[in-house]
C-alpha cells in the first residue's frame, strides 16, 4: 500500500496542474487565498507553487508568463512579445484613452484620494467629462469622502487599473522624479524664457536728454526729468 510519501509527488504535480487550470480560465487575477480554498493547501505554498511555475516557464523562453499583479496571479503574454501582442489587440480598434484622458488618470494615480475640484486645479480645465469615462471603464471609483466643507467625493485607482499596467501594488509605479527635469534643465529654460535685456535707467534719461537737446524744446514741450516715475523706468 503507498504511503503518503510515494504520493506526495504526485499530489504536488496534480495541485501544481490545478493552479494552471483555474489561473488560465480566470477572468481575473485569483487571489491567493481563494486558490488556497480551493486546493486546501497553506496560502504561503499556493505562493512557492506558483512561483516555480513562474520560473519554469521564464527558463523555458515561453511566449507568456505567469504573474502576480493586483495581489492575484494571471497568465500573460511575455513582456518581449509586447509589439506583436500590441499588433494584434489595436487592429482595428479605437476605443483607447485620450491624451486628456491619460493624464487625468495619472494625477489620479499619484495623488490619490483626489476629488474631481483638486485633479480639475491641476489640469487647469473642467475634469467632469473625463473623469466619468475613467469611471466607467472603471479605471477609478469612489474610495471616500472629503471631511472638509462640501464633503467632495474622493477617487482613487481601481485594481483593474493595476490590472492593465501590470503591475501588483501602486508603490511599483514610476517615481515622480524620474519625470521631472534637472535643476541645470531647468535654469536653462528660465534662461530661454527670460526677455532680453532693456536699456538701463542711466541709458533712458540720456536719450530723453539727448531728444530734448536735439529739438531745442521749449520750457512748456521739454520732458520734465522730475515727473518721470523713475520706479516704472526700473521695472521696464
Amino acid at each position: 500500500m503507498p504511503t503518503m510519501a510515494d504520493l506526495m509527488p504526485e499530489l504536488s504535480n496534480e495541485t501544481r496542474r490545478a493552479i494552471e487550470a483555474v489561473v488560465m480560465v480566470a477572468e481575473m487575477p485569483v487571489e491567493p487565498q481563494l486558490l488556497a480554498q480551493l486546493l486546501e493547501i497553506p496560502v504561503a505554498r499556493v505562493g512557492e507553487l506558483c512561483e516555480e511555475l513562474a520560473a519554469e516557464y521564464d527558463a523555458s523562453d515561453r511566449g507568456f508568463a505567469l504573474v502576480q499583479v493586483a495581489g492575484g496571479w494571471r497568465f500573460q503574454s511575455h513582456p518581449d512579445l509586447a509589439p506583436y501582442v500590441e499588433r494584434f489587440v489595436l487592429e482595428g480598434q479605437s476605443a483607447r484613452l485620450s491624451g486628456a484622458a491619460l493624464e487625468t488618470l495619472a494625477i489620479v494615480a499619484y495623488k490619490q484620494p483626489v476629488s474631481r475640484a483638486q485633479v480639475a486645479a491641476i489640469r487647469g480645465v473642467n475634469v467632469d467629462g473625463v473623469m466619468r469615462t475613467l469611471h466607467q471603464r472603471g479605471f477609478i471609483a469612489e474610495v471616500g469622502k472629503d471631511p472638509g466643507p462640501g464633503q467632495a467625493v474622493l477617487f482613487g485607482t481601481t485594481a483593474l487599473f493595476l490590472e492593465r499596467l501590470g503591475i501588483n501594488a501602486l508603490d511599483q509605479l514610476p517615481q515622480l522624479s524620474d519625470f521631472v527635469p534637472g535643476a541645470d534643465m531647468v535654469e536653462a529654460l528660465e534662461v530661454g524664457l527670460r526677455p532680453p535685456p532693456g536699456p538701463s535707467l542711466g541709458e533712458r534719461l540720456d536719450e530723453i536728454e539727448a531728444a530734448n537737446a536735439v529739438r531745442g524744446a521749449s520750457d512748456s514741450s521739454e520732458i520734465d526729468l522730475d515727473q518721470i516715475d523713475l520706479d516704472e523706468l526700473d521695472e521696464d
